[in-house]
Parts: C-alpha cells; sequence; structure tokens
C-alpha cells in the first residue's frame, strides 16, 4: 500500500474521491465546488482520516493557492486596474466599510476582543474572486458589461487585501530593529521593481523569442511564478503575493491571454486541491464552539452583501438585473479572508478558535453562495442545460 503521505496517494485519494463525489453531484444537480469542499471533510483529518496529515495537506493547499493568485494575476491587467480605481473606487470603498462595520460588530457581540474583530472585520470585506471567476462564463468574462464591473470591484478588493495582509505581516514583526522594518515594509515596491525589469528585460524577450514552443511557454511562465514566490518569501512576505504579482507583471503581455488560456487545466487542477484542502483542514473539534457566531456571520454577509452591491450598484446607474445578479455574484467571504485569517494566526494576532470560527463562515458562504449562483445564473457548472454556460 502506498505510504499515507506520499504525494501520489494524496492525489490519488482526492481527484478519485472527487471523480466519484462530482459525478453523484452532477446526477443530484449539486454543485462540484461544494463536492470538493464535503470531500475533504469527508476525507480529511477529521471525517475518515484517510489523509491524516495536516500539516502536510497545509503544504498541498499552499501550492495550489500560490498557481491560482498567479493565475488570477494573470487577468487582472494594469490597465483594467487603473480604469477600475476610477469607476469602481467608491462603490468598493463603501462597500468595505458596510462589511467590515458588519463582521466587527459580530464578533464583538459574540464576545471577541477588539483586535480580533478588526481582524474578522477586515476578513468580511472581500468576496471570492475564485468562485466569481470560475462561476461566470467566458463569454460574459471577456465581453459583457456585467463581467467588467465583476472584474473590476474583485481588483480593487484583491488590491486591498494585499496591502491588508501586508500591513499585518509588517504589525507581527514586533521589531527594534529600524534597518529590518524598512527592508520589510520596502518589500512590495522592491518586489514591483524587480517583476517589472524581470518581466520587462528578461521574461517578456524569451516568451517573444521562443513563442511559438508551447511546452517552453509553460514551463517559464511556472518558473516565473515560483521565483517570484521564493522571492517574496526571501523579503519576508509570504508566497502568495509574489505569485499575485508575477502574474500581474505578465497581465500587459500579449501573450499573458494564451498562458492563462494554457494554464486554465493546472487552473482547475489546484481549483480542486484548493477547495479540498479547506473542507480537510477544518477542524470539527471546535464546531460546537463555533458553529453560532459563524453561523450568524455567514447568515448576514449572505444577505447584506447581494443587497449591498445592489443598492450602491443601481445608485451608480446600473440597471436593476444587472446589479442584482453582480450582488449574488460577490455575496460572500474570500479566499482572501482564509489567507488573511491564516496570516493572522502564524503572526500570533488570532488564536486557534477564532480561526476556526472565520473559516467556518467561509465555507457556509461558499455552500450557500455557489448553491445561489448555479441554481440561478448562467455558469460553466450550471445544473440545468438551459444556464450552463461555457
Amino acid at each position: 500500500m502506498a505510504e499515507p503521505h506520499a504525494v501520489t496517494y494524496l492525489v490519488f485519494i482526492i481527484f478519485t474521491g472527487t471523480a466519484v463525489l462530482s459525478t453523484f453531484a452532477l446526477f443530484t444537480r449539486q454543485s462540484l465546488l461544494v463536492a470538493y469542499i464535503v470531500l475533504g471533510a469527508l476525507f480529511g483529518p477529521w471525517g475518515l482520516k484517510l489523509i491524516n496529515n495536516p500539516v502536510f495537506i497545509k503544504q498541498v493547499g499552499n501550492i495550489g493557492i500560490i498557481f491560482l493568485l498567479f493565475l488570477l494575476g494573470l487577468e487582472m491587467q494594469p490597465q483594467s486596474l487603473f480604469h477600475s480605481l476610477r469607476k469602481m473606487s467608491v462603490i468598493t470603498v463603501v462597500s468595505s466599510l458596510i462589511f467590515f462595520a458588519i463582521g466587527f460588530l459580530i464578533s464583538f457581540l459574540f464576545h471577541y476582543t477588539w483586535e480580533q474583530s478588526c481582524i474578522i472585520g477586515i476578513a468580511t470585506m472581500f468576496s471570492s474572486t475564485i468562485i466569481g471567476i470560475k462561476l461566470l462564463p467566458t463569454t460574459i468574462l471577456h465581453h459583457q458589461h456585467t463581467g467588467a464591473l465583476l472584474i473590476s470591484i474583485l481588483l480593487l478588493q484583491d488590491v486591498v487585501a494585499i496591502i491588508a495582509i501586508f500591513i499585518m505581516e509588517v504589525m507581527s514583526t514586533h521589531t527594534t530593529d529600524i534597518m529590518q522594518l524598512i527592508l520589510f515594509t520596502s518589500a512590495i515596491p522592491v518586489l514591483l521593481i524587480v517583476a517589472y525589469l524581470f518581466q520587462r528585460f528578461l521574461v517578456t524577450p524569451l516568451l517573444a523569442r521562443f513563442d511559438k514552443i508551447h511546452e517552453y511557454i509553460f514551463i517559464l511562465s511556472i518558473g516565473w511564478c515560483l521565483c517570484m514566490a521564493q522571492i517574496s518569501h526571501i523579503f519576508g512576505l509570504s508566497d502568495e503575493i509574489g505569485a499575485f504579482i508575477a502574474g500581474i507583471a505578465l497581465a500587459s503581455n500579449p501573450i499573458a491571454f494564451y498562458i492563462a488560456e494554457s494554464l486554465k487545466p493546472l487552473r482547475d487542477f489546484f481549483l480542486v486541491i484548493f477547495f479540498f484542502t479547506i473542507g480537510a483542514s477544518f477542524n470539527f473539534e471546535y464546531f460546537p464552539d463555533v458553529i453560532l457566531p459563524a453561523m450568524a456571520l455567514a447568515g448576514l454577509i449572505l444577505l447584506i452583501k447581494p443587497a449591498v452591491f445592489k443598492w450602491l450598484l443601481h445608485r451608480s446607474g446600473e440597471i436593476p438585473s444587472v446589479s442584482q445578479e453582480i450582488g449574488v455574484r460577490l455575496g460572500q467571504l474570500s479566499e482572501f479572508s482564509l489567507l488573511l485569517v491564516y496570516v493572522a494566526f502564524e503572526t500570533n494576532l488570532l488564536p486557534p478558535l477564532t480561526v476556526y470560527m472565520v473559516e467556518a463562515a467561509i465555507i457556509l458562504t461558499f455552500i450557500a453562495s455557489c448553491y445561489w449562483i448555479v441554481l440561478r445564473y448562467p455558469t460553466p457548472l450550471a445544473v440545468t442545460d438551459k444556464l450552463r454556460r461555457d
């Protein structure tokens, strides 16, 4: 029998189990993303224990997040980001303040400390870029007004999330060494400069010279992603920030669309692993202690986020149907929320029980939001032929 901690065993368990459960989900018209989370909970350390090494699961999940954020960065062209800052900045700022207040008040009412409530409030500000893009048909993503508005809001939220994670990492240093603090706080600008220089004078010329060798483009793209992740780690930041910057640096390249398309199978591979690890990493021993605040937080987010976005977009001049659809598609918490609380835990800003409460709320919003979207709007994973759009 294979070693229980081997990579091959993990991949076997995840994808064989996913194939079986996804088949059942399709026959019963359920969301595939929910199936991935349920499978993780079922097979993980607090389920059947088919995969019983939490550290190993977390490491594999981190690799998944690195590649997912790299691919998300490829979709986020700097020109679009600049346009979004002008068009959607007010909506993003106002909605983020409202969601922060909701997260803070709910947490404070459940007797979390002021500092913990602030971090939870920040975590509630963001919607899932992965769910937003994954459940958006490609035709809407690239050609329609709804997709442009959705991506604009997600772009701005992701920038805010990256800044929040960076600030949290700075706060956790607790260092009196001025030079070390300067080095740490200058990490993002340095990373951006390094990314620009390498992309401008090395990666782009190589892509242009060997653009007909598809295998080389694939290898160079992956190498670029992991290189920036490692540089980010050396500067004391998370690997994910480096991968995200690597994607954005390539986004303006004419070949970025081809890279994103060619890496779609890799994206889907790590998408399965990412959602599997969400379910597998949740410790059900804490479930009785966190379920009430998690349900309260998730319930309010699911109710208020769509309503807030609908109201703000309608006031900005969008038609009600578009405002409603965008609100529903953004009506959940985010993978950046997960990353934020994980960083807060690793830097001793949050205790484990608080992290599990937020993680439970995130899972609940993922499940409910996926159901809501696939049952009502066109998606590649819709449960009916009428709504299925690739």
